[in-house]
């Protein structure tokens, strides 16, 4: 099956998190010479494929097959791909089975290679990820399997394609703050404990403040307050109590603990609880590794772009790789129609990230 076929079949699969709608099953019979590994559980399916063609080292191209729902505003069947002059119009265009069409049709076509290619899918990338990626890195470290190097293709470039290789990504640590205090009368504020003023005189020196000065890979860790609540909307009657959420983006340079040290900071003299966790956590691949190397000579070769480095956006899988110290790198098509109704790539960017692959195996 030519690339564009193949990229049209896998979007006609209603692959919405966590189910494959059977696009594993066709996966596997499409590299029918690899070896495959299922793992399933709580619903959630996940594939591991690889061929050894020598004794050198482990190359793995991960991704996801799964896609949010389609939501409101198609102008078309959003999982009957359309072809639009040089795009094609699907849910999943650009997140993700453009980087899954490319690197399967990549792996078909390699001839040869010095160590083991795998492919790493999972049904369960937009969802809360418990079940996939993870467990199945879990499992291959079990059977000493884990691979040497990974190439993620979520959609990674900005403007053009060719433009960015993200080398890294930053964590994510989320809190909720609970300030109490006495509810009262608005008449007789001497007689409560507004806890809505006493946040109030703390924000200037928490919201939106940097928590490290960043570095060449990663910006500013910020503390971003993301909802604010107290009271039960009348006017007479002030909150006993006020909640605060908040986010923060960390590089390597901020850890919980840290963040837990600043809210205290300006909480210590306050009646107050905190809930806190990191539901990711940042890595970096060094600029000079091997892969990193191989992708952007890749690129340079086939686009004449010198793609720079990039540790921006949300989280992806890619950080499950990187808390077991696998050198990986990320990159795909233009990201910037991702998750929206009417979503599309370009013809010719899924053809340039076939030959990028393509070209990273070869030349490995």
């Amino acid at each position: 099956m030519e690339l564009i076929p193949l990229f049209e079949k896998l979007l006609r699969y209603k692959s919405i998190t966590p189910d494959d709608d059977g696009a594993f099953d066709f996966i596997e019979g499409y590299l029918e010479e690899f070896e495959s590994i299922y793992l399933e559980k709580e619903g959630v399916k996940n594939l591991f494929l690889y061929k050894k063609f020598g004794k050198g080292e482990h190359l793995c191209f991960a991704g996801h097959i799964d896609v949010v729902p389609p939501g409101e505003g198609w102008k078309s069947d959003p999982f009957e791909p359309l072809r639009k002059g040089d795009k094609i119009i699907a849910r999943g265009a650009q997140d993700m089975k453009s980087g899954v069409c490319a690197f399967l049709k990549a792996c078909k076509d390699a001839n040869d290679f010095n160590g083991t290619l795998s492919v790493l899918l999972t049904s369960d990338e937009e969802g809360d990820a418990t079940y996939g990626t993870i467990e199945m890195i879990k499992k291959l470290r079990s059977i000493d399997f884990l691979p040497d190097f990974v190439i993620v293709a979520e959609p990674t470039c900005e403007s053009v394609f060719g433009d960015s290789i993200k080398i890294g990504r930053r964590g994510s640590i989320n809190g909720v703050i609970e300030k109490i205090g006495v509810q009262g009368h608005a008449a007789y504020p001497q007689k409560a404990k507004n806890p809505i003023h006493k946040v109030a005189q703390v924000l200037p020196y928490m919201a939106g403040v940097n928590l490290d000065e960043g570095d060449e890979n990663f910006a500013p860790s910020q503390f971003v307050i993301t909802d604010i609540r107290a009271g039960m909307e009348v006017t007479n009657v002030t909150p006993g109590k006020l909640k605060m959420m908040f986010n923060v983006r960390n590089s390597t340079k901020t850890t919980k603990e840290s963040v837990e040290a600043f809210v205290h900071k300006y909480f210590k003299e306050m009646d107050y609880t905190l809930s806190i966790n990191q539901s990711a956590k940042p890595f970096i691949t060094k600029r000079d590794s091997k892969v990193v190397q191989k992708v952007h000579e890749s690129i340079k070769a086939v686009t004449g772009i010198n793609a720079k480095y990039s540790t921006a956006g949300g989280t992806s899988d890619a950080r499950f790789f990187g808390e077991y110290g696998i050198d990986t790198v990320e990159f795909g098509v233009v990201n910037d129609t991702i998750h929206a109704p009417n979503e599309s790539t370009g013809i010719d960017e899924v053809k340039a990230l076939y030959e990028v692959f393509l070209r990273v195996i070869e030349r490995f």
